[in-house]
């Protein structure tokens, strides 16, 4: 990456939804403008987990505001990640599709694991690096994240269904406060985080970061009220607790350092946080500095250095921890995309679909790892419900349809194959499947492939079906596989 290069980090949280642009510099990035505009999506999720229409609208005119910021950057320059009211919401789909119109880049949404190692990668990377054992710890609107690392590596991390907006709405419903509510919030707090206390065990850890939103505001509130500045004490949180009971409730609070967009949702935050504090015995906690939004500008460095992005390593640790065969996932990524090229101009666009197939294809076989009986059926499992690092939700789920798709019926993705890019990936990959069948490399320069309008065309070159003749009969099964779908395969095998 050149130096002077822009990079946007857009960080679409339950709460707020938040901007970062920076300019790279030898391995850094330099702050050049930071956007933050209170949305509350997360208010906006019923009981039923739809979000509401005004909830989806605020969140659409809030993007449409920084499209407008973003206007010049290309896509490898932005990256867009959206966090636990998008992972719950049913109707997230109808939501994704206006406001990725709208901003004009794509928005990842991610996994609560894939968070919190986007969170540990921003806070590690605007602290100075020591070999401190770190835990830390983001709050978000509903859900918050947990993370034991040391320098620039992440090593247990977790995601908890918590989070100032749903513990807000729940046990300070119309923003009242009493010492009653604030012990039942943290009862709550407790059961759903009770088993951190072993993979975060005080023993693991010497210094506790709070990233985000909450330890940002209870930071500032003690800090404005004579306590120490830039740091959370036990003793400092008691004391706000017991000043926001004698308030009586968020609109009465006047407490120095209080924001008003913060009010609204500070008593779940903070009966979250000092929940923790009791749990894990903590003391203080240090605000960091980084945050989702910076670790996701640093993912932005990492996928363009040769051997930088963690997915690739992510693809690599699954097929060996599913035992997949190497060599054989090689041979199908290459003609797959080989095949891909033939039928997708292999513009920016394409070249991302064209990667993803690659890594389907690598992965193509982890599902034998359970039973080579209905292989495909487990490796799509598998996706769509591995933690994946560097991989959003969405890009995993594509991949798990590749996998189940590349042999037997079509039928069981008829949905999918609405999408064109899908249909051109599913065809690649299914004919690799096919050439490679005998585990070896295939004569696949002699296989054209074209399509036009909703056809696919296959052409051999003469005397291929006589000298592999199971892949010709392979290749007529495809034929009239193709056919029970709403697109066209056409076979000239010669």
């Amino acid at each position: 990456m050149q130096n002077g290069t822009l990079l946007a980090a857009i960080d679409l949280g339950s709460n707020s939804f938040r901007l970062e642009i920076g300019r790279y510099h030898s391995g850094h990035i330099e702050r050049i403008e930071y956007l933050k505009e209170t949305v509350r999506q997360g208010n906006g999720l019923d009981e039923d987990k739809l979000l509401s229409q005004a909830a989806m609208e605020r969140g659409w005119e809030c993007l449409a505001r920084f499209a407008e910021r973003l206007h010049g950057f290309k896509k490898q320059q932005v990256r867009a990640v959206a966090t636990q009211t998008l992972r719950e919401a049913k109707n997230r789909e109808e939501f994704l599709r206006n406001a990725q119109a709208i901003l004009g880049f794509s928005i990842d949404v991610v996994s609560g694991y894939e968070e919190a190692r986007l969170i540990y990668q921003g806070v590690s990377r605007l602290l100075p690096h020591s070999d401190e054992k770190r835990l830390v710890v983001d709050i978000g609107g509903r859900s918050t994240e947990m993370i034991l690392g040391e320098g620039y590596r992440a090593r247990t991390m977790e995601s908890y269904r918590l989070g100032s907006v749903a513990w807000s709405n729940r046990y300070f419903p119309r923003g009242q406060f009493n010492a009653a509510a604030f012990k039942t919030a943290e009862v709550a707090a407790k059961a759903v985080i009770d088993d951190a206390l072993d993979k975060f065990a005080p023993s693991e850890w010497n210094v506790a970061y709070g990233s985000s939103g909450t330890v940002g505001a209870v930071a500032d509130m003690l800090g404005a009220n004579g306590w120490a500045t830039g740091l959370i004490t036990r003793s400092g949180l008691d004391w706000l607790v017991d000043r926001m009971i004698k308030s009586g409730s968020s609109d009465q609070m006047r407490l120095e350092g209080l924001k008003d967009d913060r009010r609204p949702v500070i008593g779940g935050g903070v009966s979250v946080l000092r929940a923790i504090f009791d749990l894990f015995d903590i003391q203080q906690m240090v605000p960091a500095q980084g945050a989702l939004r910076h670790g996701a500008l640093y993912d932005l460095i990492d996928r363009d250095t040769d051997g930088g992005d963690v997915r690739e390593r992510t693809v690599l640790w699954l097929a060996n921890r599913f035992s997949a065969d190497e060599a054989q996932g090689k041979r199908v990524s290459d003609v797959s995309t080989a095949l891909f090229s033939q039928i997708a101009a292999l513009d920016a666009q394409n070249e991302r679909y064209s990667q993803k197939l690659a890594w389907a294809a690598r992965l193509h076989e982890i599902g034998t790892h359970i039973s080579h009986e209905r292989s495909h059926h487990h490796g799509a499992y598998i996706l769509d419900n591995v933690d994946a690092r560097g991989f959003s939700l969405p890009e995993l789920h594509r991949m798990s349809q590749l996998v189940l798709g590349q042999r037997g019926k079509l039928r069981k993705l008829e949905e999918s194959l609405h999408d064109e890019l899908f249909a051109k990936q599913l065809m690649a990959l299914r004919l690799a499947v096919l050439l490679c069948h005998a585990r070896q490399k295939p004569e696949y320069e002699s296989v054209k492939l074209s399509y036009k309008s909703r056809a696919f065309k296959l052409a051999t070159n003469p005397g291929w079906a006589r000298r592999y003749p199971q892949s010709a009969w392979l290749l007529g099964e495809e034929v009239l596989a193709w056919q029970k779908t709403a697109w066209k395969f056409t076979a000239d095998i010669r």
